[in-house]
C-alpha cells in the first residue's frame, strides 16, 4: 500500500459517501415544487401539508450534501495537487459556474422559501422553490461536463512548456457528448431515488395509520412516487442505452470491461450471471444473452465489440508500454449491480400501485418491509453506477492524456494521507448516523398541522424563533 492507493480509496469512499445525498436533493426538489404548484393551484390543503412534509426531508439531505461535497473538493488540492494542475484551466471554468451562478441560485432561494412562508406573496413563495430546484439541476449539469472531461477530453490543447491543459473551447466541453448524455441519465436516477424515498414514506404511513385523517394525503404521495419509479426507471433504460453506445465509442476498453469481453466478438453476447476466475480471464459457467452486448454498444445487434486483449495491444502500441484494463471483476459486478438494483426498485413500485388499485389499501407484511429498502434500492443502483464509471476508465484519470498515478500529490505521504483518509471516514460515519436519525424521525413524525394561526394570537411575528417547521 502506498500513498496513491490511500488517496484513490480516500476520493472513492468520499465521493461515493457524498453521492449518496446528491440525487435525492436533486429529485426531491423538483417533486416538492411540483407538490407546491398543485396546491397554488388548487387550493387542496393536502398537497400543502405533503409540500412541507417533503420538504423538510428535503433540507435535511440538502444540508448534508452541502458539507459532504466541500469536503471532497479539498482533497484536489490535498491529494490530487498533479492532477489539479494539469486540469486546473478546463475544470475552473464549469466549476467557478456551478459555485457562483447554480450554487448560488439554489442556496439562495431555498433560504427564502425557509423562511418566506406566510411573508412572502404566494407566487413569489412559489417562484423561490421553482428557482432553488432548477439551481440544483443546473449545478449538476456542471459537475457532470468537468467530469465529463475526464471521460472524453475536448475542448483543450496541452501546453508544451507547461504540460498542462489548457481551454480552447468552452462551449466543446458544455457540449461534450458525454455531458450530454450523463446528463439526463443521472436525473433519471436522481428521480428514481426521490420517487422511491416519497413511496416509503407515504406506504409506511398509509399502513400504519389506516384510520388517520391524513391517509388520503400518504395514498396520493404513495401512487405518485410510483409513478415517478416507474417513469424515471423507463428513462434510466433509455438514457443508459444512448450512454453505452457513447462509451463504446469513446471508451471502448470501459464496453469490454462491463462485459469481461477478452476477445474481439461480432455479435457479442451479454452475460447475466458469470462463474470464472477471479480476474475475469476464464469463464467456467455463464448465462447470456445472445447479440444483447453487440446492441448496447453499437445498435446493430451483430455489431463488433472490441475485446481487452485487442485495446491493450492498441493501447500500449499507442501510448506505451503498461496494463491499460481496469479492475474486470469491479467493472463487471458493479455494472450488473447498477442494473440490477435499479430494476427492484422498478418492480416494487410496480406492487405498491397494484396493491392500492381501485382504493384498496395495502396489508402485506412483505410489500411494507419491501418498501422500508426501497429506497436503498436505487441509491445502491446510483452508487455501483459511479463506481463503474469511475473504475471503468482506469488506468487514466483523464482518459488518454493522464494516467492517474501521475496525478497523486508527490508531497504527500502515505501517513498524511491515511490520517485524512480515517478522520474522514470517521466523520462521514457519524454524519450518517445523524442524518438517517433525523430522516426517520420527521418521516415517522407525519405531515404538518397547516391549520391558520387563530387571530387572537397576537405574538409579536418578529419574536417567534426560527423554527425548523417554519
Amino acid at each position: 500500500m502506498d500513498a496513491l492507493d490511500v488517496a484513490r480509496w480516500q476520493f472513492g469512499v468520499t465521493t461515493v459517501y457524498h453521492f449518496l445525498f446528491v440525487p435525492l436533493t436533486i429529485g426531491l426538489s423538483v417533486l416538492v415544487a411540483i407538490l407546491q404548484t398543485m396546491w397554488h393551484r388548487t387550493g387542496n390543503e393536502r398537497y400543502l401539508k405533503l409540500t412541507k412534509f417533503y420538504g423538510k426531508l428535503f433540507l435535511i439531505n440538502f444540508a448534508m450534501g452541502v458539507v459532504t461535497g466541500i469536503v471532497q473538493e479539498f482533497q484536489f488540492g490535498m491529494n490530487w495537487s498533479d492532477y489539479s494542475r494539469f486540469v486546473g484551466d478546463i475544470f475552473g471554468a464549469p466549476l467557478a459556474i456551478e459555485a457562483l451562478v447554480a450554487f448560488f441560485l439554489e442556496s439562495t432561494f431555498i433560504g427564502l422559501w425557509i423562511f418566506g412562508w406566510d411573508r412572502l406573496p404566494k407566487r413569489l413563495h412559489l417562484a423561490a422553490i421553482w428557482a432553488a430546484a432548477i439551481g440544483t439541476n443546473l449545478s449538476a449539469y456542471f459537475i457532470l461536463a468537468a467530469n465529463s472531461f475526464m471521460q472524453n477530453p475536448v475542448g483543450f490543447r496541452i501546453n508544451p512548456e507547461s504540460g498542462r491543459a489548457e481551454l480552447t473551447d468552452f462551449v466543446a466541453v458544455l457540449t461534450n457528448k458525454v455531458a450530454l448524455v450523463t446528463f439526463p441519465h443521472t436525473l433519471a436516477g436522481a428521480f428514481l431515488v426521490a420517487g422511491s424515498l416519497m413511496v416509503t414514506v407515504g406506504l409506511w404511513h398509509v399502513m400504519r395509520n389506516r384510520d388517520s385523517a391524513d391517509t388520503g394525503a400518504y395514498r396520493f404521495a404513495t401512487k405518485l412516487g410510483s409513478w415517478v419509479v416507474l417513469i424515471s426507471s423507463a428513462l434510466v433504460v433509455l438514457t443508459g442505452d444512448i450512454q453505452g453506445k457513447i462509451m463504446t465509442e469513446v471508451q471502448p476498453m470501459k464496453m469490454a470491461a462491463a462485459e469481461g469481453l477478452y476477445t474481439t466478438e461480432s455479435p457479442a453476447s451479454f452475460s447475466v450471471l458469470t462463474v470464472g476466475s477471479l480476474d475475469g480471464s476464464r469463464e467456467l459457467f455463464a448465462v447470456k444473452i445472445p447479440y444483447l452486448l453487440s446492441f448496447l454498444g453499437t445498435g446493430d445487434p451483430n455489431g463488433t465489440v472490441q475485446g481487452i486483449n485487442d485495446l491493450q495491444a492498441q493501447y500500449a502500441s499507442q501510448y506505451g508500454p503498461g496494463n491499460y484494463a481496469p479492475i474486470i471483476p469491479v467493472t463487471y459486478w458493479s455494472f450488473r449491480f447498477m442494473i440490477g438494483f435499479g430494476l427492484a426498485a422498478a418492480a416494487i413500485a410496480l406492487l405498491v400501485l397494484w396493491s392500492q388499485r381501485k382504493g384498496r389499501t395495502p396489508t402485506s407484511k412483505w410489500l411494507l418491509r419491501a418498501g422500508l429498502v426501497m429506497p436503498v434500492l436505487p441509491l445502491l443502483a446510483n452508487s455501483f453506477g459511479w463506481i463503474f464509471t469511475e473504475m471503468g476508465r482506469q488506468p487514466w484519470i483523464v482518459f488518454g492524456e493522464m494516467l492517474t498515478r501521475d496525478g497523486v500529490s508527490r508531497s504527500v505521504s502515505l501517513t498524511e494521507v491515511l490520517t485524512s483518509f480515517t478522520a474522514f471516514t470517521l466523520i462521514y460515519a457519524v454524519l450518517a448516523v445523524v442524518e438517517f436519525k433525523l430522516l426517520v424521525r420527521y418521516a415517522r413524525a407525519g405531515v404538518p398541522d397547516v391549520t391558520p394561526q387563530s387571530d387572537d394570537d397576537d405574538t409579536d411575528d418578529a419574536e417567534r424563533p426560527l423554527a425548523f417547521a417554519y
